[in-house]
């Protein structure tokens, strides 16, 4: 039958160890320091031994340790000394000399040695050359470790009472010159040419709960008239040998004739049983091969067991030396080799004597807390509800653990070996519980997970309704345009949600199983009415409603490498009047090219139309939205007209183009996008010449490329990403194109202006800044004169954020009379915050060439055109211009009247 934990204790034979004293006499301070690490330059061993100026060596402090102080030493490197010990403590009141626990360790000497002492403990030294204890008593060694495999622990010259533990030692340990009550407990020794524990001349030596590898003599000998000795719980490996010199054959524990007198062994295991060469027992010159025969021959061994294999014996779960030793062995220890308590394992049969269950050998099994989960119920709950609580341990032994509780609400914990625990709370919180779960040895696995505890209230739906936008730390998360949050965590809900309905209030609705957040994209802006109506898990039922205003948020500037994102020159599916084409615009790059994969809210695009077979107008705008009365490219029958377009992106991603009559191809080139938290600012300039071919350079060639510094002059910070620029085109001798590019030797397969003979054409362009602040400019064909006027900047430090609009017309003066030469007229409907707009401006019914300038309300007007006009030909442009008080001034130039149409694409508005 299987004896409970509570009825076999640890008592006969049990070894207290001396440990460390709480306090010293009065007249001395309890602690001595020894330090003789950089940090401690004041160290001398003439000093006071104090904290603040410690000894420098260990031996210093030894020498004038007083009985009941403690030496503590500090673990940073090694102590060029053998440390030598030859004061005495008193009973009760030892002189210790220990590492310091905090210091890491280990204490590294070059040897230690007792001599005539008594009542001294040493714990936590590393020697590498041996250990010898003579003329002493009531000695404590405990966790020393010899890395020497040379020179041995010696406890000789008739000391008393020496006890060696929870030590590991690569050399053997010799009892020897009368030395009496020797205890060796819980120790991992390596024998090597000698026995792994050898007494001679060692009477009464108790040799209990060690790890002994034997080599080429003996595992444990008692010879030399040893006796009253015995051996107990040890867990015996043979080992592999070495050049050993020893004829005759090796033992596993070895009893001279001499030494048999009121000797005892018992409950030892011996691995690696039998071996070649090795014999379990030589007892009084009598070899024995079975615990049986020793226990006929001499009555002990009566619990050994012996083993084959070695691979399978250790501190692990169905071992045979698990739970199968002694616990009233003389010597016995309450802690293992590492500290760990003497624990049952239920995993292994209680063998051991009485039903024992300590463990054979240093290491007791302990279990294994890998981890915990918390399952809770009722984790959200009115006041006064019960909450439990349950463990779901990772560990090796089932109902070992004690748990502790945290309830978080600022009671006391609750320690059980239950793993449920149950806790009503009296008043609401956000409340972190925990449960920590504790194995015996003191090994801890920990989990917290929140509960809810609210009032005792009914359900009453509340939520908010904000902008949803691309997180600043991940730009290229996707988020649609007019994203909004729709939030009902706020609502008072005594118990969980179980269903909350959301309408969107434009036709759309949602339905999920709690009230965490849910996201929607309303196709354009405006006024909406959201309802959320939550139910929870009792059946309740509350609705809430308000109005939401929906709008796009200012958003940065992300400039690309030109990129052509459609030409339906070769998909065969040209634009043509009633239809929308779909443009699918990429807003962020991946190496193998763009993809539609972040949260832009409009895109600018360089938008071309060739072939018309009618004099007609293009429309862009953000697909899902119904087509505005704008136009943004107008084209005549047969030829060829290119403008920058500035859209919002619809909430599938895409934007609409459609031609007004007739049909044409379209080609579209992607040159950057806005978004939320991400990009750069705007600065708007009054137009500044970058560049003017007539004066300076020539006319470019075709085939040609000019490099034109931008950033860093005219006012354009070094630093500054992209430009924006009014690029005009005069004097081309025949049709071609041109490319404005960031990098010289990169040139895009995309194009800014489209030009005639015979006619100056612009267009704006928004060029990514290439290396030290230039981009290049290329013409296929012919030649051309070119002038460049920078409108503004994005740069890091740049003044304004760009909202974008869905287009609008802001003023025709179709309807109130045309712009006569050398007049001006004032456009408003721009907000009042704005200092910067994006328009597109076009001249229409014009007499005869000119160029119209717009410019910032009440400003000087800039010697630069923003448009050049042509008699009898319809031109638009997109234009970048300063605002003041949410108007801007448009100025004909003396070249003939002409209609003037202004639609705003988006503002700018510093912030």
């Amino acid at each position: 039958m299987r004896h409970t934990r509570t009825t076999v204790l640890l008592t006969a034979g049990l070894v207290t160890l001396l440990g460390i004293p709480a306090a010293a006499a009065a007249d001395t301070p309890s602690t001595l320091y020894v330090n003789n690490s950089a940090s401690a330059p004041s160290c001398s061993d003439t000093g006071p031994g104090s904290e603040d100026a410690p000894f420098c060596t260990i031996s210093a402090a030894a020498k004038a340790a007083q009985p009941g102080q403690t030496v503590q030493v500090f673990a940073y490197k090694s102590y060029d000394e053998t440390v030598t010990v030859n004061r005495s403590g008193e009973p009760g009141r030892p002189i210790s000399i220990v590492m310091r626990p905090d210091t890491g360790g280990p204490v590294r000497v070059k040897g230690l040695k007792v001599q005539g002492a008594s009542h001294v403990v040493v714990r936590g030294l590393t020697s590498t050359g041996g250990v010898q204890v003579s003329g002493s008593t009531g000695i404590e060694l405990d966790r020393i470790t010899v890395a020497s495999q040379t020179d041995p622990v010696v406890i000789g010259a008739e000391s008393v009472d020496v006890r060696l533990t929870r030590s590991n030692l690569l050399s053997p340990v010799r009892i020897e010159g009368g030395s009496r009550g020797t205890v060796l407990g819980r120790n991992q020794i390596r024998g090597g040419i000698a026995a792994a524990v050898d007494a001679v001349w060692g009477p009464g030596t108790i040799v209990t709960n060690n790890t002994l590898y034997l080599s080429c003599d003996a595992g444990i000998s008692f010879r030399g008239a040893s006796t009253g000795s015995g051996a107990f719980n040890n867990l015996i490996y043979t080992s592999t040998p070495r050049a050993c010199v020893n004829p005759d054959p090796r033992s596993g524990i070895l009893v001279g004739q001499d030494s048999a007198a009121g000797t005892r062994a018992d409950h030892n295991l011996l691995a690696g049983f039998p071996a070649d060469g090795v014999v379990p027992y030589k007892w009084a010159g009598a070899v024995h091969t079975t615990p049986a025969a020793l226990q006929a021959a001499t009555g002990q061994g009566s619990h050994d067991v012996l083993t084959a294999n070695t691979w399978d014996v250790g501190p692990w779960d169905r071992s045979p030396n698990v739970d199968s030793g002694d616990p009233a062995a003389p010597g016995v220890l309450p802690t293992d080799y590492n500290g760990y308590p003497v624990v049952d394992s239920p995993l292994a049969p209680n063998t051991g004597q009485g039903g024992g269950f300590i463990d054979r050998g240093a290491h007791e099994l302990q279990d294994e807390v890998r981890g915990v989960q918390l399952e809770i119920a009722q984790g959200w709950a009115p006041v006064g509800t019960a909450v439990q609580l349950k463990a779901v341990p990772d560990n090796n032994w089932p109902g070992t653990l004690t748990y502790r509780y945290d309830f978080g609400d600022g009671t006391a914990p609750v320690v059980t070996k239950s793993d449920t625990a149950e806790h009503v709370y009296r008043s609401p919180c956000a409340c972190t519980v925990s449960v920590k779960a504790i194995t015996a040895a003191g090994k801890e696995a920990y989990r917290q997970q929140s509960v809810k505890v609210t009032p005792a209230a009914p359900l009453a739906t509340a939520f908010t309704a904000q902008p949803y936008l691309p997180s600043e730390s991940d730009p290229n998360q996707l988020v649609k345009p007019l994203s909004v949050q729709v939030d009902a965590r706020s609502a008072a809900a005594p118990w969980p949600i179980a269903r909350m309905d959301v309408d969107y209030g434009d036709g759309a609705k949602d339905t999920a199983g709690n009230a965490d957040p849910v996201q929607h994209a309303y196709k354009q802006p405006g006024t909406y009415k959201v309802t959320v109506t939550l139910t929870d898990v009792k059946g309740a039922v509350s609705t809430a409603e308000r109005t939401v205003q929906v709008a796009y948020t200012p958003a940065g500037f992300v400039p690309v490498h030109p990129t052509r994102v459609l030409d339906t020159r070769t998909t065969g599916s040209p634009v043509q009047g009633g239809a929308a084409t779909p443009i699918d615009v990429p807003v962020h790059y991946y190496g193998s090219g763009p993809h539609h994969t972040a949260g832009a809210s409009a895109v600018v695009l360089n938008v071309t139309v060739t072939g018309a077979t009618e004099d007609t107008h293009l429309s862009v705008w953000p697909s899902g939205q119904p087509r505005p009365a704008t136009s943004n490219v107008n084209v005549k029958a047969g030829s060829t007209s290119s403008n920058t377009v500035t859209v919002p992106v619809g909430a599938d991603g895409l934007v609409s183009a459609q031609l007004n009559s007739g049909k044409a191809a379209l080609v579209v080139d992607y040159v950057g996008h806005y978004q939320p938290n991400a990009g750069q600012r705007f600065t708007p300039l009054a137009p500044t010449r970058a560049l003017d071919t007539r004066t300076t350079g020539g006319a470019l060639g075709g085939g040609q490329t000019r490099t034109v510094k931008v950033a860093g002059v005219n006012g354009i910070p070094a630093d500054a990403t992209a430009v924006a620029f009014n690029l005009t085109g005069t004097g081309s001798t025949e049709n071609a194109h041109v490319i404005a590019y960031p990098e010289a030797d990169k040139r895009p397969a995309t194009s800014n202006l489209n030009l005639e003979p015979g006619k100056d054409k612009s267009n704006q362009a928004v060029v990514p800044v290439g290396p030290n602040g230039t981009i290049t400019l290329y013409t296929n064909s012919g030649s051309t004169h070119l002038v460049l006027d920078a409108v503004g900047y994005y740069a890091k430090d740049g003044k304004a954020l760009f909202t974008p609009a869905v287009p609008q017309r802001l003023a025709d003066t179709r309807s109130t009379g045309k712009l006569a030469p050398g007049a001006a007229t004032t456009v408003t409907g721009i907000p009042a915050n704005a200092i910067g707009a994006a328009l597109n401006v076009t001249a229409t019914d014009t007499t005869g060439p000119g160029f119209l300038t717009v410019y910032g309300y009440g400003s000087a007007r800039p010697e630069a055109s923003s448009l050049n006009t042509r008699a009898g030909e319809t031109v638009p442009n997109h234009v970048t211009t300063p605002v003041a008080d949410g108007r801007v001034s448009i100025w004909n130039s003396y070249g003939g009247s002409t209609h003037v149409i202004t639609d705003l694409l988006g503002y700018f508005t510093a912030g």
